[in-house]
């Protein structure tokens, strides 16, 4: 018995999702983005663990810290290794598109994974 409850521990903690949303310098754009994702990521019933947003910079290095990471297309690249590690790397060509964030971790299968 104890093995089936911590397994579902298991199962609870990875069900909430860490968000990471960076913009060129983390200030407004970045906010916004977040208030995005909260939107969103509630519309589509995923469990968020935490949304953070920062510069570009930071985000670089702590993005395989995260599950999904946001970033506006012309920057994706930068979260190649992220990538690479498993991280589920999104870039926006509209970062304030709640439509667009939507179809995203749609078609990505991070709203089915994460589903609350």
């Amino acid at each position: 018995r104890g093995g089936t409850r911590h397994g579902r521990v298991e199962t609870e903690r990875t069900m909430n999702a860490r968000i990471l949303v960076a913009c060129a310098n983390g200030a407004g754009t970045s906010l916004m983005m977040k208030m995005t994702a909260e939107r969103v990521t509630k519309k589509l019933g995923m469990g968020v663990a935490d949304i953070h947003h920062c510069a570009l910079s930071e985000g670089v290095s702590v993005a395989r810290q995260y599950d999904i990471v946001f970033s506006p297309l012309n920057f994706v690249n930068m979260y190649d290794a992220a990538e690479k590690a498993g991280v589920t790397v999104i870039g926006l060509r509209n970062v304030l598109s709640d439509a667009e964030m939507e179809q995203h971790l749609v078609e990505t299968g991070a709203a089915e994974k994460f589903k609350a």
